[in-house]
């Protein structure tokens, strides 16, 4: 198809990957769950977020990212997850964790709650650099992750793409996941233009994400 086409992110400089390392090696921390605006702490710091649907290995990402096995937990239960989680990051930057979406049995009133904490959060959190929309590789973009995607449109907040549990398919499925995701991302002016492939089971792609968050400020 025509159009702009996303690519899978080159491997950072050396000197990259090493500032990302650097910035990891620091203590990470849980500072606080919010659920609602007035608990959010200062925005006195660069901060990313990462969102996804359900069992798509987003705490499995931040625990491989920080190098802590149970520093964000895993929960199936749709109202253990309606919290804004933020981890301190080497006391210099926040890690955001946002709820998991895609819970058909979660109550309408928790979805609605839940949604309206998360469009005053994208929308007035001035520090936000930018935001990790993880995927899961086997899966590519459905119909609620565009969900998601749209709303970073409406809040102008630039979101990229984390490709997950890259491990599970095989490599030569990899350009047409890179294809699908492609043409799923043309209607998203939001959209970063590079993918970033990603396993926390077999490490890769986990210094590459480290360096892009290195070198937001």
């Amino acid at each position: 198809m025509s159009g702009f086409q996303f690519r899978e992110v080159e491997a950072p400089e050396p000197s990259e990957v090493e500032a990302g390392r650097k910035l990891f090696a620091g203590e990470t921390t849980f500072l606080k769950g919010v659920v609602a605006m007035s608990g959010l702490p200062p925005a006195d710091r660069v901060e990313v977020c990462f969102a996804g649907r359900s069992n798509v290995g987003k705490s499995s990402l931040i625990n491989a990212l920080t190098g802590r096995k149970a520093l964000a937990r895993t929960s199936n239960t749709p109202g253990r997850t309606q919290e804004i989680n933020f981890f301190e990051l080497a006391q210099t930057a926040y890690l955001v964790d946002l709820p998991g979406y895609g819970f058909a049995e979660a109550p309408l009133p928790v979805v609605e709650k839940w949604q309206r904490l998360l469009k005053s959060y994208l929308s007035g959190r001035p520090t936000l650099r930018r935001a990790f929309v993880l995927i899961d590789a086997r899966h590519g973009v459905k119909k609620v992750d565009h969900d998601i995607l749209t709303l970073l449109d409406q809040s102008a907040v630039t979101f990229q793409i984390v490709l997950t549990k890259c491990d599970k398919i095989k490599e030569k499925e990899r350009a047409k996941l890179i294809g699908s995701v492609s043409d799923a991302l043309q209607k998203h002016p939001a959209a970063f233009p590079e993918i970033v492939l990603t396993s926390s089971q077999s490490g890769d792609g986990i210094s590459t994400l480290r360096a892009i968050i290195a070198k937001l400020d």
